[in-house]
């Protein structure tokens, strides 16, 4: 009798596993993420981290992804590529995640896609990586689809820096850049740009990362008797080798990257140093979607969401649980798929809890929905870039960041489209 019952208890389980959901034997969901947490980018890259963790505790709020919750496992590549690479072999193969977002890093995401997310079939989302080898090799087919970012490229920040450049009235910037995909790529395309301007730039100096000291960077840079410098550097690079520049007479007039719109930047460098600067950085525009984030930030973490791709992020791991939610699966064909699909037309969902149960909503009635993100509403397109708009941003007295002047995408379309016709 007892046998009997055994066999009965064990048809009744098999039948109750067979009539669930196949994501709701998967549970839970585990996504990945892989940025410097350490190193040169400081405490940058562990806000970048909590943005994404914010993303994730506002889907489980909602009950999670088709019934499960969901697991956000950062890892930190410490800058260096081989760290990065070992993590996500460790993400993938151990620990069995779904999609990786990151790295920061240019020079981290490449061998990361290539080595390990392609291979695997993963999805890679990045925040933070600009450099535009990355369109290059998905216009190639390399990518397999597989790659998307939640930034622009570098190619329009060195356009409207250049623009910048030339209405601040400087005629010789020299340009000091870390010697890296990111780096290498914006500071060309600032120099191709200015020179289209009609500026002369007077250096172009690489420099590696986490030295003890960049005077002979500096020195180099100095011989041409800049009247400015346009500074592409991590945060604590960057401000060593400012404090070499101007320890050595260079000049306050300052043109910094989108990486250095950050406070530990700032007050290692000193405010009173950077009054005449300006630099570049995504801009975030302004509506409802933008004010849900922003809103939940502060409150989760008791701050302002005023460092480098915070929004970034977010919708980095947002789009892609509305992708598994979308798609019924963590297949990583599938998310790719539908990270199109989530961010094309459709009912317009926002940012938030309550954002992602709507989505969950409509698309369980049959509807298309178009994620607007903290970053505003954005598409991804056949290489999985995005376009967006920029902010030109100054630096207070106080050390906190003002608006100086704005760009929407219509306006850095144009600015792009009025450089290329200019190379014909």
């Amino acid at each position: 009798m007892r046998s009997h019952f055994r066999k009965l208890a064990a048809a009744l389980a098999l039948a109750l596993c067979s009539a669930l959901p196949a994501a709701a034997q998967d549970c839970p969901i585990r996504i990945g993420a892989i940025l410097s947490l350490t190193g040169s980018l400081g405490s940058v890259g562990e806000a970048i981290g909590e943005a994404g963790k914010l993303a994730v505790d506002e889907v489980n709020a909602a009950g999670g992804v088709n019934g499960c919750q969901v697991e956000y496992l950062l890892r930190d590549d410490q800058g260096q590529p081989s760290v990065g690479l070992d993590a996500a072999k460790s993400l993938v193969e151990i620990d069995r995640v779904s999609v990786l977002l990151g790295a920061i890093q240019s020079g981290i995401s490449m061998p990361i896609l290539t080595s390990v997310a392609i291979p695997s079939g993963i999805p890679q989302v990045s925040c933070c990586s600009t450099a535009p080898s990355f369109t290059t090799l998905a216009a190639e087919g390399g990518t397999e689809g597989l790659w998307f970012r939640t930034i622009p490229t570098v190619r329009p920040q060195g356009i409207i820096m250049a623009e910048k450049a030339r209405e601040m009235g400087y005629e010789n910037p020299a340009v000091i850049y870390v010697n890296s995909d990111y780096g290498s790529s914006l500071a060309h395309a600032f120099e191709e740009a200015a020179t289209a301007q009609g500026l002369t730039v007077s250096s172009m100096v690489p420099y590696q990362q986490e030295q003890s000291s960049y005077r002979a960077e500096v020195s180099t840079a100095l011989r041409g008797k800049p009247d400015s410098l346009f500074l592409i550097a991590f945060p604590a690079d960057g401000a060593n080798a400012l404090r070499e520049w101007l320890s050595l007479g260079g000049p306050q007039t300052l043109m910094l990257s989108n990486a250095l719109r950050a406070e530990e930047f700032v007050s290692a460098v000193g405010p009173k140093y950077l009054s005449q600067a300006i630099g570049i950085d995504n801009s975030q525009i302004e509506g409802e979607s933008v004010d849900i984030f922003e809103q939940a930030w502060s409150t989760a973490y008791g701050t302002s969401p005023d460092g480098p791709a915070l929004h970034n992020m977010y919708d980095a791991a947002m789009s892609v649980m509305l992708a598994m939610q979308a798609g019924g699966s963590v297949d990583g064909q599938s998310i790719a798929e539908n990270l199109r699909a989530v961010t094309g037309e459709g009912t317009p969902v926002l940012t938030g809890t309550e954002g992602f149960a709507q989505a969950k909503e409509l698309l369980a009635a049959g509807e298309k929905i178009a994620y607007h993100g903290a970053t505003g509403a954005f598409t991804f397109d056949e290489f999985g870039d995005v376009a967006g708009p920029y902010v030109i941003y100054s630096v207070k007295e106080d050390g906190s960041f003002g608006e100086v002047d704005t760009w929407d995408t219509a306006r850095v379309d144009a600015a792009v489209q009025a450089f290329n016709d200019s190379l014909k």
